[in-house]
């Protein structure tokens, strides 16, 4: 039995005739036998190179034949290329290919098109064998136990797709992991492949294909909003050099919680440059907040509003813009199909509340926290990773923090939430958007606080300065200079009075004006969850 093995560049014409030739040849005759290897053009070169050397032969051209010894084993006779092929069929089985160049060349291209369709085949049955390793840090926070089932329930990355989670934490979570383990075991999920710990630094993020980043917990006390920004750095620097060494090297890290997401966002970025593209910051939660209290206020479902757009610092000074919000299946005396909406501004015929209370009970929310526990955050987070991998609703705009390129005047090199599409795996910022203009002022003071967070956090500024506008600024001169006016006042009064004091008195008037400094309310920081899990990591270093 002759066995002939017919090798090529996937875009060649020789190639193409030469194959065909070949499978008439073994339609025809009984013990004749190929077998075909197709490359793409750009490794052909170096896969020809390899298997000339290994075999000891020579051979520059596209395609290359030989003989497989099936009698008696060893390594291919080599035939040739294109012309020794023919005049072997010729010489041996007296058979001639009539085809010409013109579909030579059509065949050619044809069969570079099904070569790359066959390889996409492949690469995806890969990923169907391999699992989508998902990595959760700071994993015994409670958004964590609300995200596993909604990542095992196949709704973010598809019933197709299996997965395996790695829980990461301190080593005092151990624990508390392992009986998270054992209750995701529990659930029985058809896309779940596995589900594991880690609490070894040097082994987090091993080949990690989706990372998401939870608030870390721990009950170590910040005074100073500066000490606070500050502790974010280590920690953030130590994932950014592990997510470079160990992480897959298409990984997507997506940042969740409810304090200094944008800023852990940017940090990110800059401790792990390679994927920088690839981290963004979850706004929807936000969102979902503004979408509740609207529906309270018109009486109607969250989920029917939509195109609520979040501006800025997402657990910070941000902006909710309404003026593209719109309320579908609403209850009025206007009613339309399922695709019909009306504006929200047009429904809510109070402005003062929109102006007032509706600011009012967000910042609130935003201050506090409160609000924004483990539910919100692991629902935002796992629509999130829906949307980058499968797209958003057409036509929705979803609010998403990136990394700012200058688009709507914002300055460049910060986190910033802003409005986009999610589409082939990525996201569109929305630059299109008619009538979004923010002004100056709002614009301003939202940046302000991004770039002074970094700059505070870098150590390249000692003090936070809030932004304070003009208006403000000529209210603190004038309240200034009344305070001054008044002190004036008070000591030629006090010099009128002082003879009138006796001198054992004295000591008690200067003893009460000497404390009541202490009597001035302090400004207060919220105390942050948590940086145990940094205390951890304390003294270890890495090598860049």
């Amino acid at each position: 039995m002759a066995k002939f093995v017919i090798a090529g560049r996937a875009d060649c014409p020789y190639y193409a005739k030469t194959e065909l030739l070949a499978d008439y040849l073994q339609k025809n005759l009984p013990d004749f036998r190929i077998h075909k290897i197709t490359q793409r053009p750009e490794v052909w070169e170096d896969w020809l190179k390899d298997v000339c050397e290994k075999n000891q032969w020579s051979h520059k051209n596209s395609p290359i034949i030989w003989r497989e010894l099936l009698d008696r084993g060893g390594k291919g006779l080599l035939l040739g290329g294109y012309n020794e092929f023919l005049e072997h069929a010729q010489l041996y089985y007296n058979v001639a290919s009539s085809m010409t160049t013109e579909l030579m060349m059509v065949i050619a291209q044809e069969n570079l098109g099904a070569h790359i369709e066959k390889e996409q085949e492949e690469e995806a049955l890969k990923t169907c064998i391999n699992p989508l390793q998902v990595w959760i840090t700071s994993a015994s926070a409670p958004a964590c136990y609300n995200l596993i089932p909604i990542l095992t329930s196949g709704e973010v990355f598809g019933m197709h797709t299996e997965i395996s989670i790695t829980l990461f934490d301190n080593k005092q979570a151990e624990e508390h992991l392992k009986s998270l383990v054992v209750e995701t075991q529990d659930l029985a999920s058809p896309v779940l492949r596995s589900v594991s710990i880690c609490t070894k630094v040097e082994e987090a993020f091993r080949q990690a294909h989706v990372i998401v980043v939870l608030d870390d917990s721990t009950d170590k006390e910040v005074f100073t909003l500066e000490d606070c920004l500050r502790s974010r750095v280590p920690l953030c620097r130590l994932y950014g050099y592990l997510i470079e060494k160990n992480a897959h090297e298409s990984v997507r890290v997506i940042v969740g919680g409810r304090t200094f997401v944008n800023l852990k966002t940017v940090l990110l970025m800059r401790y792990a440059p390679r994927i920088a593209h690839n981290i963004i910051a979850v706004a929807l939660g936000v969102e979902g907040e503004a979408k509740a209290i609207l529906a309270r206020k018109l009486k109607t479902t969250p989920s029917y509003i939509k195109d609520v757009i979040i501006w800025g610092n997402i657990s910070g000074n941000n902006y909710v813009d309404l003026r593209k919000t719109r309320v579908y299946r609403y209850e009025s005396a206007i009613w339309g199909p399922l695709h019909y909406s009306r504006p929200v501004l047009n429904l809510i015929f109070d402005s003062e509340w929109v102006k007032r209370e509706f600011v009012a009970i967000l910042k609130n929310l935003t201050a506090t926290g409160r609000q924004f526990g483990g539910i919100l955050a692991a629902h935002s987070i796992a629509t999130t990773l829906k949307y980058w991998y499968h797209g958003s609703p057409p036509g929705e705009i979803v609010s998403l923090g990136i990394l700012s390129e200058g688009q709507f005047g914002i300055p460049k090199g910060i986190v910033f939430s802003m409005p986009v599409k999610f589409e082939n795996g990525t996201w569109v910022v929305l630059t299109d958007l008619k009538d979004v203009a923010i002004s100056e002022q709002i614009m301003t003071r939202m940046t302000n606080d991004l770039i002074q967070e970094k700059l505070v956090a870098l150590g390249d500024q000692i003090h936070f300065q809030p932004y304070q506008s003009e208006t403000e600024l000529r209210k603190k001169d004038k309240r200034i200079s009344l305070l001054i006016t008044d002190d004036s006042q008070e000591e030629q009064v006090s010099d009128g009075l002082k003879d009138l004091v006796p001198d054992k008195e004295k000591n008690l008037v200067m003893s009460d004006a000497a404390d009541f400094p202490n009597q001035i309310p302090q400004t207060t920081f919220e105390k942050p969850q948590s940086l145990e899990f940094l205390n951890d990591f304390e003294g270890k270093t890495v090598e860049s």
